[in-house]
């Protein structure tokens, strides 16, 4: 849902930060009130709107559920309200450490079990035979497991079916047992939590931290992802570690990402960036411990947020002007990477990457067509359908590309290029060439000097008609049917089309 982001409102006497916000028309008989107003307790405006973004998050969710009513829930989402109600129960304990707690971890254990047929009987045919101290402790701790859901459920505004309501104090007795066992280690002066001798072999496994570091571990492993996503994803890992003050992968909640999120959007981080380049990382991880038993959910696997791009946030294509400045430009350069680069994207719509980590061999003819080869063996490549050959156009042609390429010795085409920290010169092309790109005058904020050649060429081969299949596998675009799965892309073929699109006019 979109949240929209109304601003902390200052109080003129008292100086702290208020929160307001109308209610919605529909919600308004249910709410019982036109406009939620409450103080945000800081006269700090960034703290202000940290805390505005986190309780935007909060009511939209209470709205929605309002909006739902009565409705059933999925083992997920069960499980979901179950940590979240441990979470807040964890942070009063924290809060208070040395109240006295009324909870027995061997009693918790054995909560929600069955009697015993022997039991049954008993308890049927003589009640007084239930009320030993031990069943009055059973029965405290069940209906403070009713009182902690109950509390949970309506800040909320989650309105359960019964049979949903005892599921979700079973689950989230697990999660009371764990909250009290660590508090308990804690006042014992015990570094982590050892588990209850009473607890099953499911809580066993659940008190023992998973840190970070060991499920990235075994991600890196299986997937096998190159430096650059390593490196990027690990340092979001630990933003995630900084801001939570842990690292126990079983210890994150949804409501933990979503308060992340919150500041991540108080910082003014564009929400595309937050849900690219943060949160996707961070559910992929944890996806990948939920498939290999690691972790029984996903906590961020429905943490998301609303992509409203304004009309001048969207990307376009350079337009032929813009190409014209840019190519013209790239003419008069001596440096290869700026002689070159521009131009080879100009009618290959490849990545900037890609084309600065190309080498001299990449470029050969194919069927008796000169063509431009992009493979793994140059650099890292995006994804399987980034490896690919385009034909050279005669436009480089008659520039003189293959000149220069024949020119060149063995090896990377742009030398002077120095490889990043993760040994690819095409990141530190794509820098270079973006800088310069912005210095001939071409700064629309919409446009992206590594993209827009993308998006050019497909506004080119709409223009005059290129098969949509072989413009698709020109520019590295995954396949949309099963159909274009099937056969070749002949250079031939892909000459024909290519070739349809005029060289600019300088």
């Amino acid at each position: 849902m979109a949240l929209s982001m109304s601003r902390p409102w200052k109080h003129p006497d008292s100086g702290f930060y208020w929160f307001r916000k109308r209610v919605p028309k529909d919600l308004r008989n249910l709410v019982g009130k036109n406009e939620l107003r409450f103080t945000l307790g800081t006269r700090d405006p960034s703290e202000a709107k940290r805390l505005l973004a986190i309780k935007l998050v909060e009511i939209e969710e209470r709205w929605s559920n309002l909006r739902r009513g009565e409705r059933p829930l999925s083992p997920d989402e069960i499980a979901r309200e179950a940590a979240a109600i441990g979470e807040r129960f964890r942070r009063q304990l924290e809060a208070a450490p040395y109240e006295p707690v009324d909870w027995d971890l061997n009693i918790g254990a054995t909560l929600w079990k069955e009697p015993t047929p022997a039991e049954f009987v008993a308890q049927l045919f003589d009640p007084t035979a239930a009320q030993t101290m031990k069943d009055k402790q059973q029965s405290r701790q069940r209906k403070l497991c009713y009182y902690v859901v109950d509390l949970h459920l309506t800040a909320k505004e989650l309105f359960l079916q019964h049979d949903d309501r005892e599921k979700v104090a079973r689950a989230a007795t697990i999660e009371l047992q764990r909250a009290v066992q660590a508090h308990q280690n804690y006042l014992l002066g015990k570094a982590e939590a050892q588990p209850h001798a009473g607890m099953s072999t499911t809580f066993r496994q659940a008190v023992a931290p998973l840190t970070f570091e060991a499920i990235i571990q075994g991600w890196l492993i299986e997937k096998k992802p190159n430096q650059k996503t390593e490196y990027t994803w690990r340092r979001v890992m630990k933003e995630l570690s900084g801001f939570l003050g842990h690292d126990d992968a079983r210890r994150v909640r949804a409501e933990n990402l979503v308060e992340w999120k919150a500041d991540l959007l108080s910082k003014d981080l564009k929400a595309k960036t937050i849900r690219d380049s943060k949160l996707a990382p961070v559910r992929a991880i944890f996806q990948w411990a939920v498939d290999n038993r690691k972790l029984d959910t996903n906590p961020a696997a429905r943490v998301n947020i609303d992509l409203k791009a304004r009309p001048s946030e969207k990307r376009r294509g350079y337009t032929d002007d813009e190409a014209r400045i840019i190519l013209s430009a790239a003419h008069t350069e001596r440096e290869a990477h700026k002689r070159w680069v521009p131009w080879v994207c100009a009618y290959t719509g490849a990545r900037i990457a890609e084309i600065c980590q190309l080498r001299a061999e990449d470029i050969k003819q194919i069927d008796g067509i000169w063509c431009i080869a992009f493979t793994g063996e140059a650099g890292s490549l995006k994804n399987v359908n980034s490896e690919r050959v385009v034909p050279v156009h005669s436009a480089l042609k008659t520039e003189g590309f293959l000149k220069f390429v024949a020119s060149a010795r063995k090896g990377p085409l742009f030398d002077e290029l120095s490889p990043d920290r993760f040994g690819s010169r095409g990141g530190t092309g794509t820098k270079i060439l973006s800088r310069w790109i912005r210095s001939l005058g071409v700064t629309d904020t919409r446009i992206s000097p590594n993209h827009s050649w993308r998006h050019r060429i497909k506004t080119l081969g709409r223009r005059y008609g290129l098969a949509v299949d072989i413009l698709d596998a020109m520019t590295g675009h995954g396949r949309k049917t099963v159909a274009d799965t099937y056969g070749e892309f002949p250079p031939a073929a892909m000459l024909r089309e290519l070739s349809k699109i005029p060289p600019v006019k300088l």
